[in-house]
């Protein structure tokens, strides 16, 4: 049977989350945005702005296995309870620092590693949870509207951190704190949700005999590694977003080189997710063509060169469709993945293939983070550095690409009408 995407959302479980967690999405986007414009406030510096990036990755690097491990052999929603809690009092601590004017960088770099470690227990639990809320012919289903739910929180959530830090004034840091307080706000939607939610989230009895947690990682290891299509679509993701992910150096575009202020800020941090939006509503109605592979190397080199021209533009409107077409690229490349891995994988390995993914999905783009920053800091004035590492970065992304189409025939051959795993 044909289940259209929003068929899903007849699951009272799947709604009710799906609409929580869009709350809370779109408070976890403003919050991003202002600790970038925070950071950048205290110290002018691209290289602080690049070390958001290390410190929002290395907690994910060093729990996310554990924390897959954890999403296969407890109660996911009792995991996800937790992690959503501690992500609560980071951002009640953010906010409090920050209006009795205490905070530092040092609290800021802080607090977003307890937030990104409490991440690396919350996506594999909530990912591995999300097929026990409905019935497995609607998951596509599901997976479409969480992907749409995801973006349109990346355009909510940016524009409105903009606007609030605009409306409170520049030089001030009361909008900032205001956005940490909501943040806070927002976890509670999920929090309720979860304690109200008749699914149970224990793992199912496989009748197999119970495992070490070390043993219960090397499985999950060998699987991942010794799947060849999943080790090159992972590290394609990887370097891809290491090259090109220079977001956080956006604040520099907006103010020095844009001239666009916080509030143009904002619209420039929402304009990825607008076009993978637009992108994610089009894959929901219409399926992507059979020979995926190539749609997957021609977005990654798509993606680079929607950076190089965001790298070059001096002009807002040419800037905001330079942007909007990395978000688009992106969200083709990310379904064809997402399908991929989704298909290939045992539900029981379903935790640990997240928290691997995780390493890959999350330390490309926050080292990149880190790389541009790095890139960035070595040239004057500021305003070229920035241009200087976003150009290079998507020269890369597109080099990347070619390269990966010349030697891995397992991708660039791949069809989504495979009755088996690649390779």
């Amino acid at each position: 049977m044909n289940h259209r995407p929003y068929h899903a959302l007849r699951f009272l479980d799947f709604r009710r989350l799906w609409g929580a967690q869009l709350v809370s999405l779109t408070g976890s986007q403003m919050q991003v945005v202002a600790i970038n414009w925070h950071v950048y406030l205290l110290t002018g510096s691209p290289l602080a702005l690049g070390l958001l990036g290390l410190v929002r990755v290395v907690p994910v690097i060093v729990f996310s296995l554990w924390g897959g491990v954890v999403a296969d052999r407890r109660d996911r929603r009792g995991v996800l309870l937790v992690s959503q809690s501690v992500m609560t009092l980071a951002a009640i601590a953010l906010s409090g620092l920050t209006f009795f004017h205490a905070e530092t960088t040092h609290w800021l770099y802080l607090l977003t590693a307890v937030s990104a470690a409490a991440t690396a227990f919350d996506n594999p639990a909530r990912n591995a949870l999300v097929p026990r809320l409905v019935p497995r012919e609607v998951l596509p289903g599901a997976i479409a509207l969480n992907l749409t739910m995801f973006h349109t929180s990346m355009i909510a959530g940016p524009g409105l951190a903009g606007l609030l830090i605009a409306g409170f004034g520049t030089a001030g840091r009361r909008g900032v704190a205001i956005i940490y307080l909501l943040n806070a706000l927002s976890f509670l939607a999920v929090l309720v949700v979860l304690a109200m939610m008749r699914t149970s989230g224990a793992v199912a009895e496989d009748g197999r005999r119970p495992v070490s947690v070390a043993e219960s990682l090397r499985e999950g290891l060998r699987f991942v590694f010794r799947t060849p299509a999943m080790v090159w679509t992972m590290t394609l993701d990887f370097f891809a977003t290491f090259f090109s992910g220079a977001l956080s150096l956006l604040p520099i575009f907006a103010d020095q080189v844009l001239k666009v202020g916080p509030a143009g800020y904002g619209t420039l941090a929402a304009a990825p997710a607008a076009g993978a939006l637009v992108g994610s509503l089009f894959t929901s109605l219409r399926p992507l063509p059979d020979r995926q592979g190539r749609i997957l190397l021609w977005s990654v080199a798509a993606y680079g060169l929607a950076t190089v021209v965001f790298g070059l533009s001096r002009s807002y409107p040419l800037t905001l469709l330079a942007l909007a077409a990395v978000g688009l690229s992106d969200l083709f490349s990310t379904v064809v993945r997402v399908t991929l891995r989704q298909l290939i994988t045992p539900d029981e390995l379903r935790g640990r293939m997240t928290s691997v993914n995780m390493i890959f999905f999350m330390g490309g783009p926050q080292l990149g983070e880190l790389e541009a920053g790095l890139v960035a800091s070595l040239f004057l004035p500021v305003a070229l550095g920035a241009t200087v590492s976003v150009v290079s970065g998507g020269v890369l992304t597109i080099a990347l690409a070619a390269v990966v189409a010349a030697v891995t025939p397992v991708i660039r051959d791949y069809r989504a009408s495979t009755k088996q795993a690649p390779g």
